[in-house]
């Protein structure tokens, strides 16, 4: 018996660095995927090897390496999902596993979060093990977690399992509680443009944790269980001391705000309507948030001067993609625009692609 199973990347329309403070996001998954076939291995030990197309590289690694850091860079992803279903009692049988995707690496589109959920439903399937998609999040989260020792919240593996063509997934990162917000650009002459603007991630994962714990660190000094619960800015703004906190905790009850207010455009059937909300987002993480690049603003600027309702940074930031609201004839220009404004920078040539909200993993066959 083989398996196979698909995971897709993600762009998140808004809501940024709030999944971790128990906030509110709206992510929609994109067509492009990462594939992961799977076949069955008999000896004992089991072992498992993974290769990629990608970097045409191969990995093996057995029970011995099912410790956290005993498997390093992308292969730790794999590992850390057997690693993760081991720990919950899942007999996974020992497999050789091909990755093959097109889920562009290091653009902030969750190119990882698609290859744990792409492994995650063909160990599955090879184990005989049937599990509600609700559940696949939290061990896909837990393997990033727990092995890999990414601070991630879960809206990404949320994305890549639970969304819905035409629809972004709007999820309360507390409770877990999901709706499909109706995503129709098309019929509104919108489109979604990505560009991504090849910057590498720079120092991407301590600047993350750190902002993280600055997070944690204001809730703890208002009372709070998470910034989320913020009811009055001003009064908590005044009650810290740290300018570099303050600009966090901003961001954080601003940014859900934003969610909360994009989402009641969509369900009013305004789209057009939240380009505003996508560019407060991209400076409220350009000034306080603090986790913008030259290249993500130069992107922003450029676009939303060539003609774009709204842009914005998307992903964890330090380099990745901008998204911009356009109108549908409109995109060419924009990201021409764009790709002059780089060209005059001197930054690396950006590519970009219009996203059409897609639907959430699937085994294959």
């Amino acid at each position: 018996m083989s398996a196979t199973a698909r995971a897709p990347g993600r762009v998140n329309l808004i809501g940024e660095h709030t999944d971790y403070n128990d906030g509110y996001v709206l992510p929609f998954a994109l067509p492009l995927r990462t594939t992961v076939a799977a076949a069955p291995r008999t000896e004992r030990p089991p072992a498992w090897t993974v290769w990629s197309a990608a970097t045409g590289e191969g990995v093996t690694f057995g029970p011995d390496e099912l410790h956290p850091g005993q498997v390093s860079g992308w292969a730790a992803y794999v590992a850390g999902v057997v690693w993760t279903l081991w720990h919950e009692g899942i007999d996974v049988p020992g497999a050789d596993l091909a990755v093959l995707s097109d889920v562009p690496l290091g653009a902030g589109l969750s190119s990882s979060a698609a290859l744990e959920c792409a492994v995650l439903g063909a160990l599955l399937e090879l184990s005989g093990t049937s599990l509600a998609p609700g559940q696949w999040p939290g061990l896909a989260q837990r393997a990033e977690n727990g092995y890999v020792g990414v601070p991630c919240g879960i809206m990404d593996q949320s994305a890549a399992t639970l969304c819905r063509e035409g629809h972004a997934l709007f999820l309360d990162c507390r409770s877990l509680d999901v709706a499909h917000v109706p995503l129709r650009l098309a019929e509104a002459g919108l489109a979604i443009l990505v560009l991504d603007t090849r910057a590498p991630h720079r120092h991407v994962s301590n600047e993350y944790a750190a902002r993280r714990a600055t997070c944690e660190a204001a809730a703890r000094a208002l009372g709070v269980p998470a910034l989320r619960d913020v009811t009055d800015l001003g009064a908590a703004l005044a009650a810290l001391p740290e300018e570099v906190c303050r600009r966090r905790v901003r961001h954080v009850v601003t940014e859900n705000q934003r969610v909360l207010d994009t989402v009641a455009l969509l369900r009013d059937g305004r789209a057009g309507d939240i380009g505003p909300l996508l560019t407060a987002s991209h400076a409220s993480l350009r000034d306080d948030y603090q986790v913008t690049v030259a290249e993500l603003d130069v992107a922003t600027n450029a676009a939303l001067a060539a003609g774009a309702r709204g842009a914005r940074m998307t992903g964890g930031g330090f380099g990745g993609c901008v998204i911009a609201l356009v109108d549908a004839g409109g995109a060419d220009d924009v990201a021409g625009a764009v790709a002059k404004a780089f060209a005059a920078r001197g930054f690396a040539e950006p590519t970009s692609f219009t996203a059409l909200p897609s639907a959430g993993a699937a085994r294959v066959g």
